[in-house]
């Protein structure tokens, strides 16, 4: 990589970490010219926050560890992930598409395209891994949280990338792992036999006897946010002052659903949302243009109209003789069916209940954010505490964008949960914990998902630029000021590349001999590399280090970027002005269309020019339609999210 091999001269050169010494507020802000030495990586991804719930990004929650990493950091604006948090994750590890190693959809899907390659549902052998990379590159590694990228612990004998999928067989030194997707209690009161957890290779059991949580455990209390903080510091100094680098892979649960937390921050937002939805997206708002996050002209997304009842689904919905409208079938071609539209009722149209109830989710939300960065601050503590902080690279970003899972069904009014929700004896319990392996499901909704993903559209599991843009807060070893905002279009396998490149870690570069299938024709290890006696797909994503340390500006891209799952899809244009989206009806256009943006006038996406830019269209359409014969997706007969 030129990148790397740049760094490395600037190493054997003896150039150090420095900073400018500007003392003047209108000077340049300081920055590292140079990395001294391979620095220690802190990756910290939260779990469905929304772009805007930090202080950093817009939030009236209380983030001030965040908040202070953004002022000595950089604000990367224009981030990017998959649409749920599975497809981020194999991203993040791979460093390349979803597709290709594993996780078409989250989880193997239930349709037609069960059992396809690239459809395994977990990480599969075509993978390669950051941690491993890292690991060979003399780093010790390590991870706490969940990984939520195939479960089982492997048979003696059993390949990497078939059943056994844990953090230890992909590289991870040390290790404890939330396997699935959700924890279904924060404060985990496992069974006995449970393999929802392993440490290091083996099942888990936090909350019974001798296992964190349960009796004569430590700690007495297991709650998930502040569990993984204390594992992974103790990973880190496990290994403290042997001279290696580390890589700590902070992987949170919060706030995902189960809204749950412990005081003080159950009380602390008490009344705080008591004006509703749109109050508050207007404040956030109105401070994302103070702090420069927007233009103070930018056309935020006016949000989704009110819908108090579903709207109808087509007659032939859910027979077999359904022909379901596409990114690819279109009315023209003789589809027209879709299914029945959400229930999504703003805050006039609530009862004084559900209004209660709806007030009380929001508080609890903030109250795990809050808590999330109060423990993210103990991590920075701790780093200073040992040393290592100016020699450390800190990264923090979402997994995907604000969770919208619905209160109820999809297409069902949420107004019989919320009231029951409302009621004194069940308010009063809403965010504890019931001392159950499984805590209510509680969760916030789609409108204050929309609130989280300010001052964009739609939110996880969608393509709109709140589904899958989320915040990311770089600090570099030694920074002390913060840089100007980074506004070009970057993503998850960017970083993986940025991790790899300041680790000046070697990649593998010899082409997999082809294997031609005899009925296609096609060779299956076309693009591939050999890693470890495997044939993988290299790193795609591209390094950020050049643009971190202030010698590049412009965009690390050159092509566009399309992106796919559950249906849905994007194509973003390689100068990041144009950008064709598409969402089934009846949430997208009934008549299927896909939709085109103009983001450098509306990255709110309010206004489709579709209509009046048709050869611009059919250009990123076109793109899109070759980028899913490069990663092998297969679009789904039905087009339908996770919810």
């Amino acid at each position: 990589m030129k990148t790397t091999r740049t760094v490395a001269a600037l190493l054997a050169a003896g150039l150090l970490l420095q900073a400018c010494n500007n003392s003047d507020d209108d000077k340049p802000a300081a920055r590292p010219t140079a990395l001294a030495k391979r620095p220690n990586i802190l990756f910290i991804m939260a779990d469905d926050l929304g772009y805007s719930d930090i202080g950093a990004f817009g939030g009236e929650i209380s983030t001030p560890n965040l908040d202070a990493l953004a002022a000595a950091g950089r604000l990367l604006t224009n981030h990017h992930t998959g649409t749920v948090c599975a497809i981020t994750r194999s991203m993040l590890i791979s460093g390349t598409d979803h597709h290709l190693v594993g996780e078409g959809t989250m989880g193997a899907p239930s349709d037609e395209r069960r059992g396809l390659p690239g459809y395994e549902g977990y990480l599969n052998d075509r993978s390669l891994s950051l941690a491993q990379l890292l690991k060979d590159a003399g780093y010790h590694t390590y991870m706490a949280g969940k990984w939520h990228l195939g479960s089982n612990i492997p048979a003696t004998g059993v390949a990497l990338g078939s059943s056994g999928q844990t953090p230890d067989q992909w590289g991870f030194e040390q290790s404890y792992a939330l396997l699935g997707g959700a924890a279904s209690n924060h404060f985990a009161h496992e069974t006995a036999g449970s393999r929802n957890y392993t440490e290091n290779g083996a099942y888990a059991q936090p909350g019974q006897p001798g296992q964190p949580g349960g009796t004569g455990g430590s700690p007495a209390v297991f709650y998930s946010t502040d569990f993984y903080t204390q594992r992974l510091i103790s990973y880190i100094d496990k290994n403290k002052g042997d001279g290696k680098p580390f890589l700590a892979y902070a992987a949170y649960t919060s706030p995902h659903w189960p809204l749950q937390v412990p005081e003080p921050w159950l009380s602390k937002y008490k009344g705080k949302y008591d004006g509703g939805y749109e109050a508050i997206r207007a404040a956030r708002i109105a401070k994302q243009k103070q702090l420069g996050l927007i233009p103070q002209d930018f056309n935020a997304f006016e949000g989704e109209p009110d819908a108090t009842a579903s709207t109808p689904a087509t007659t032939n919905n859910g027979t077999a003789s359904a022909k379901y409208i596409s990114a690819v079938h279109t009315v023209a071609d003789g589809y027209s069916d879709y299914g029945a539209g959400r229930v999504n009722k703003k805050w006039a149209s609530l009862t004084a209940l559900e209004k209660k109830a709806q007030a009380r989710y929001m508080e609890i939300y903030a109250g795990m954010v809050e808590n999330l960065d109060y423990n993210i601050g103990l991590l920075i503590q701790h780093l200073k505490d040992i040393g290592e902080y100016d020699n450390t690279l800190i990264v923090f970003q979402s997994d995907n964008g604000a969770e919208g899972w619905p209160i109820a069904s999809a297409t069902t009014d949420p107004r019989a949960t919320d009231e029951a929700n409302a009621a004194d004896a069940v308010y009063a319990t809403l965010g504890t914990d019931n001392g159950l392996q499984s805590a209510k499901r509680l969760q916030y909704g789609l409108r204050w998902a929309e609130v989280s993903a300010t001052p964009f559209r739609q939110s996880k599991g969608h393509f709109g630029e709140g589904g899958f843009g989320t915040p990311l807060i770089v600090h570099l070893p030694g920074q002390t000021k913060s840089e100007a905002q980074y506004t070009q279009f970057t993503h998850i396998t960017d970083l993986t590349a940025t991790f790899l490149d300041v680790a000046q870690a070697t990649l593998p570069t010899t082409p997999a001999p082809a294997l031609i299938n005899s009925t296609t024709g096609v060779d299956q290890n076309k693009g591939k590399v050999v890693y470890d006696n495997r044939y993988v797909y290299p790193v795609t994503g591209k390094t950020l280090l050049q643009v971190l340390l202030g010698n590049k500006t412009d965009t690390v891209r050159t092509a566009a970027f399309g992106e796919e799952s559950y249906g849905r899809a994007q194509i973003t244009s390689a100068d990041g002005k144009w950008k064709a989206l598409w969402t089934e009806p009846p949430v997208g256009p009934l008549d299927g269309h896909w939709q085109l943006y103009d983001l450098t006038k509306d990255r709110g996406e309010n206004t489709d020019v579709s209509a009046s830019n048709a050869a611009q269209l059919k250009t990123l359409t076109d793109q899109w339609n070759s980028y899913m014969g490069s990663v092998g997706g297969v679009e789904p007969l039905r087009p339908q999210g996770y919810y």
